[in-house]
């Protein structure tokens, strides 16, 4: 008779496959599961707490550990078509774990909205655009599918309160859900996963919230050309690509500054003031956007040289310290990171007896035992 294990019956093909996914080694994996070889023959199994560990530290559901196979999902490099495959080789595993859990965010997305997004419109299947286009027609056109006047975006009193703004407008009149992390990687700023039903982004949020949105919006650019992006601080990769390649990244790196102060206007604002530094701050408290946004329009006008406005972006960054914020409450920044209407919608379809609290703290990345408390906070009561 064979010897009962004890733990859970998970699948050993997929251990490996979660472990080789995420980018360990063996003996890095060895270091962290002590059983995790055992695991992967099948002589051994793991506990519950093991495998919510592993889903952690793969960036993989607990699910997936119980399918019979490998799920088999889209190559995450091929969606990248605007990076070699030395530029994405290059991205750190902290950036890649978060790659990972991007593209579980969307197989969430597609069971909790049985495989159809939810939203009226979806900006990626109703705007069609070629590198060809022109970066103010792409602007203009983005601004008004997302019927956000200057008045309005005027009215939002501080760059957090932007954020947050166009991180709801995002979600629900364009289709795009924006989730957020902290990357532990300061040159990369965010990224987007393409997907014809749930194209997703994500935001470093260890970056100025003026960052962030200005990620928001160069990330929009990859998805309306049906493209993968990610947003970093060095770009010298465009001297590799192709033409084509070469023209998207050149058309989202200057996207959210057209969007977000349109040229048009600006020229008027300009008209009698005078040009520096205090100008830049007064339009950046205008538009809710960085001071060095502004500074580079003063650049690419010649109103400024290109040593001041170094100097002056050099003299921004420093001034730009930590602030005191909801990151010491494990439940204010978990629910920062998943933002609330994606929070909303997995309570909801637990209420509505889809699946149990199990399941629903897989969706929330949370543990069980969690569950009450951020229930209590963010989802209006009790389990």
């Amino acid at each position: 008779m064979a010897e009962l294990k004890e733990g859970l019956p998970v699948t050993p093909a997929v251990v490996r496959w979660a472990r080789e996914r995420a980018g360990y080694s063996m003996d890095e994996a060895g270091r962290i599961f002590k059983k995790i070889a055992e695991w992967e023959m099948g002589d051994a199994l793991p506990s519950y707490s093991q495998v919510e560990q592993m889903a952690e530290k793969f960036k993989t559901p607990v699910a997936v550990f119980f399918f019979p196979d490998p799920p088999t999902l889209p190559s995450l490099e091929k969606s990248f078509r605007t990076l070699t495959s030395g530029d994405f080789s290059a991205i750190p595993r902290t950036v890649r774990m978060f790659l990972r859990r991007g593209q579980a965010m969307q197989l969430n997305l597609a069971e909790l909205n049985d495989e159809r997004n939810s939203a009226p419109n979806l900006i990626t299947r109703d705007l069609e655009f070629s590198p060809n286009s022109s970066i103010d027609v792409i602007a203009s056109e983005i601004r008004a599918y997302l019927k956000v006047s200057i008045e309005e975006q005027s009215s939002w009193k501080s760059v957090d309160e932007s954020l947050e703004a166009w991180r709801e407008i995002f979600t629900t009149r364009a289709g795009i859900y924006v989730f957020k992390d902290a990357f532990h990687a300061p040159n990369y700023f965010g990224f987007c996963l393409y997907d014809d039903e749930f194209p997703i982004i994500y935001i470093n949020n260890s970056s100025t919230k003026s960052r962030q949105i200005f990620t928001l919006f160069h990330e929009l650019g990859h998805l309306l050309f049906h493209t993968s992006g990610v947003d970093i601080l060095d770009d010298s990769f465009l001297h590799y690509q192709g033409t084509a390649e070469q023209k998207i990244e050149i058309i989202c790196n200057a996207l959210a500054a057209r969007v977000l102060v349109p040229d048009e206007l600006l020229d008027r604002m300009l008209e009698g003031i005078k040009i520096g530094r205090d100008a830049a701050t007064q339009l950046a408290d205008y538009f809710n956007v960085s001071r060095e946004v502004i500074y580079r329009k003063f650049l690419d006008r010649n109103l400024v040289d290109a040593e001041e406005y170094a100097a002056a972006a050099d003299d921004w960054a420093a001034q730009m310290k930590p602030k005191a914020s909801d990151s010491g409450n494990y439940y204010n920044s978990h629910r920062a990171y998943l933002g609330q209407r994606y929070i909303d919608l997995a309570f909801t379809r637990y209420y509505q007896q889809r699946f149990d609290r199990r399941q629903l703290a897989e969706y929330l990345n949370l543990k069980p035992k969690s569950l009450p408390t951020f229930a209590e906070k963010f989802a209006g009561g009790g389990l």
